[in-house]
């Protein structure tokens, strides 16, 4: 595993957990749709379906987290979530919501998780 991938994995993990301790429950990690993608987290939150992007960035001259998830981005985590439902038996009676957790890594202290719901 890259470097890369080991961050990625890791903000994965700490995403996971935050949901969790936010009551929700994670039900799927990383699935893939074909060659259009991949959905980081899939969760229920009560009666909806949450499909969570997650970004994390170290500390420094990069883009923050929360600012990756433009027009395009947001078009194709739609794409996916609707690809995941039909994939999967169709949508739950909440429906779908689509999160982005954020989390940016200090070069000392604590990771920085931010989690926004409904973002797009």
């Amino acid at each position: 595993m890259n470097a890369r991938n080991a961050l990625g994995k890791y903000g994965e993990d700490l995403a996971a957990r935050r949901l969790t301790e936010a009551g929700m429950t994670v039900i799927g990690r990383n699935w893939r749709s074909g060659r259009t993608g991949e959905i980081d987290i899939v969760a229920r939150d009560g009666d909806v379906l949450v499909v969570c992007e997650v970004k994390t960035r170290r500390a420094g001259g990069f883009e923050h987290p929360m600012a990756a998830v433009g027009p395009d981005k947001a078009r194709r985590l739609r794409g996916l979530a609707e690809r995941w439902i039909h994939a999967h038996g169709g949508a739950p009676p909440g429906g779908v919501r689509i999160d982005l957790v954020g989390i940016v890594l200090p070069d000392r202290g604590a990771p920085v998780v931010e989690h926004v719901r409904g973002v797009a």
